[in-house]
């Protein structure tokens, strides 16, 4: 489904933790009708009990507060401060709450990956940021490097919709009837800007493939430049073809990976893709300054997105995902210039000839990877979505 992009936006792009946090809190505090967050994670950390704290003020000044969690990415970490925030008043709701690490059953599988906060239907908040403080990495390699935006506009009342619907379907299964609380009777309507942008989702109803097909069309019309910076890439053929086309045009095609490995065995699978995209002139960067979380695009300077979506078939075929993507000069280069900071400071080009001598030993682990990931994608019946 082809986006609806809004003009009149205003978007401020915010880098990691240490910007998104401050101006999340500022956010809830000031609001003064509704507060609604969805999240991967909630972590019983500095920052989780930090937002946390902030969610019960505004449900204690009488506001509806809504908490949205996974059931798998915050199964324990939460438990705790679940308790505190139904203790404030705040309504708490877990996705997915049943889990079975033996199942590959494609219900099981499918999670809220993504991360969305709409304050007083007037500001939103998204990206690729869960409630988790910067400095909670895997292998102790802080800070955490990821995006969120904030956006006041137009664009806002299609984000409420969709965390209002999500809210509404699974208040009902979970009998609570009371969940829709107050809402204003008139909400102030912040200032135009001048930015244009959409919203778009995936899910498993009527935006299955949305957030590869706009990755896909703006892929296809690149004429200079496409950046991509991804946690956890593993394409499928359609994702891989496209690069390799865009190559062929003239195309310079950028990838800033993950150099430190959360998932060994999905790290050293997404490697065995690399010897294809270099060969055909991709170029490939490995982050290593600290563990990275982003899932964002540049392409001719001019289109971004920012999200919660990797393009991977967990995000492009399971989870729910938002992405947020851009048509703004300044917004993309600002986001380009970022990018490029960190791949100066903080990555690792792969070589070409490096790579295809590197030892059997090495070939083997990657390779063995590759056909287990292959193997427990086919098994979740995901084998022809990742074409």
């Amino acid at each position: 489904m082809k986006p609806q992009f809004y003009d009149g936006n205003t978007i401020q792009l915010l880098h990691n933790g240490a910007a998104y946090f401050p101006a999340l809190e500022q956010a809830i505090d000031s609001a003064q009708y509704t507060v609604s967050l969805e999240t991967y994670i909630f972590a019983d950390d500095v920052t989780g009990r930090r937002i946390a704290a902030a969610m019960a003020r505004a449900a204690q000044r009488g506001l509806t507060v809504h908490v949205l969690v996974d059931g798998f990415g915050s199964n324990r970490v939460f438990d705790e401060l679940r308790q505190q925030l139904l203790a404030a008043k705040v309504q708490v709701l877990i996705y997915q709450p049943k889990i079975s690490p033996f199942s590959l059953r494609r219900k099981r599988l499918r999670r809220l990956h993504r991360k969305l906060v709409v304050i007083d239907d007037r500001v939103v908040f998204v990206g690729g940021i869960n409630i988790i403080d910067d400095m909670n990495s895997p292998g102790h390699l802080p800070p955490r490097y990821d995006y969120a935006v904030c956006i006041k506009g137009p664009l806002v009342s299609v984000a409420v919709k969709e965390i209002e619907q999500l809210w509404s379907r699974l208040a009902l299964v979970n009998f609570q009837w009371d969940w829709r609380g107050r809402k204003p009777f008139v909400v102030e309507a912040p200032s135009p800007g001048k930015q244009r942008a959409a919203f778009v989702v995936r899910d498993n109803l009527r935006h299955r493939s949305d957030i590869e097909d706009v990755y896909l069309n703006a892929i296809r019309q690149a004429q200079r430049e496409i950046i991509i910076v991804n946690a956890y890439f593993f394409p499928g053929r359609r994702f891989r073809r496209a690069l390799r086309l865009a190559v062929r045009r003239g195309v310079r095609v950028i990838l800033l990976l993950q150099g430190q490995a959360e998932y060994v065995w999905l790290h050293y699978a997404a490697q065995a893709l690399y010897g294809h995209l270099l060969d055909a002139g991709v170029e490939i960067y490995e982050y290593q300054n600290s563990f990275m979380h982003a899932k964002v695009a540049v392409i001719d300077k001019r289109w971004a997105t920012v999200g919660s979506s990797n393009i991977d078939p967990f995000s492009l075929l399971l989870a729910r995902e938002a992405n947020v993507v851009v048509d703004d000069s300044l917004f993309a280069e600002e986001l380009r210039a970022s990018i490029h900071n960190h791949i100066v400071v903080g990555a690792t080009k792969v070589d070409v000839s490096m790579w295809h001598s590197q030892p059997l030993w090495r070939r083997c682990i990657i390779w063995c990877a590759y056909g287990c990931a292959r193997l427990l994608i086919g098994l979740a019946g995901l084998g022809q979505g990742n074409r």
